[in-house]
């Protein structure tokens, strides 16, 4: 059986999620039925081409909202999505992931970070601060709290949807003010990092990458690495961009389960499958040491 394409698949999942053609040539949102329903990735809800809503978006609304039944059912699809695949999401279904990996082709000189950057735990200050704390304490007369990832970090929504919106509708040009002009510097920061680095607004500060994160230990899509086969050449790990110890933690949360590790192992000793443990595998051991 051959092996999905994750680069199809990636632009498969960017135009299916944004392919309302109508929203650019009118300058406008889609607001039907289907924009009820969260997609896998980060993707903005208002951007003109998409079909459905931010998993991130509709958690801080609901937050702001305290509209507890609705929240439950955006936490239940976020859960879903991540117990069944964890951050296979991002390296396979995330829109602003393949944006980011496509400029990151850009010809220059590239830098690896360590695994081991502290700055990997920043996503989790976005998500505890940003999408769930501001939004719940920082509202309005009414009670209200504004998606505060949204409105001042995001950006995703800045290429996908603020921008777009501002060339097509003349009458947004006159409302550009500081927040804006603020998200436009960090989306050009983001860009000149993506040139560098691999993915950092994933692995630096999307707040849904964390979330996915945790899920990646438990999920039932996972990698396993037979202790049997496994020789602690290491290839794996220096093949992965995210520098990650995959002989050492195959399901760590900063993987996007991209499968470069896979191709890469000499011994065909890294796999991936849906389902639970299986006992022939290293979890967790120090195989690097035994094979010095």
């Amino acid at each position: 059986m051959a092996k999905p394409n994750r680069k199809l698949v990636q632009i498969i999942t960017f135009f299916g999620t944004n392919s309302y053609v109508k929203g650019f040539l009118e300058g406008n949102i889609y607001k039907g039925k289907v924009k009820r329903f969260c997609v896998p990735g980060l993707n903005c809800y208002s951007c003109p081409g998409s079909l459905g809503s931010c998993p991130i978006g509709s958690l801080q609304a609901v937050i702001g909202s305290m509209n507890y039944y609705f929240s439950f059912y955006v936490l239940g699809i976020i859960g879903l999505f991540g117990s069944m695949m964890g951050r296979l999401v991002c390296g396979w279904l995330c829109p602003f992931g393949l944006i980011q990996e496509l400029i990151y082709k850009v010809k220059s000189k590239k830098f690896r970070i360590s695994g081991k950057n502290p700055l990997k735990y920043l996503k989790y200050m976005m998500l505890i601060i940003f999408v769930i704390l501001m939004p719940m304490f920082v509202v309005n007369q009414l009670g209200i709290g504004a998606p505060a990832f949204c409105k001042y970090i995001c950006p995703a929504g800045t290429l996908e949807a603020g921008i777009p919106l501002t060339i097509l509708n003349p009458s947004l040009r006159g409302a550009i003010g500081f927040i804006f002009s603020w998200k436009v510097f960090l989306l050009i920061v983001t860009v000149i990092a993506s040139i560098l680095i691999y993915r950092p607004f994933c692995r630096f500060v999307c707040p849904l990458g964390a979330i996915y994160g945790l899920f990646n230990p438990i999920s039932l899509y996972r990698l396993e690495v037979s202790e049997n086969k496994c020789i602690g050449c290491n290839k794996c790990t220096r093949t992965c961009k995210l520098d990650i110890k995959t002989y050492k933690t195959p399901n760590s949360p900063e993987c996007i389960r991209c499968g470069k590790c896979i191709e890469a192992c000499p011994t065909h000793a890294i796999k991936s499958k849906f389902g639970f443990k299986d006992k022939d595998i290293v979890g967790g051991l120090n195989v690097e040491k035994d094979y010095k």
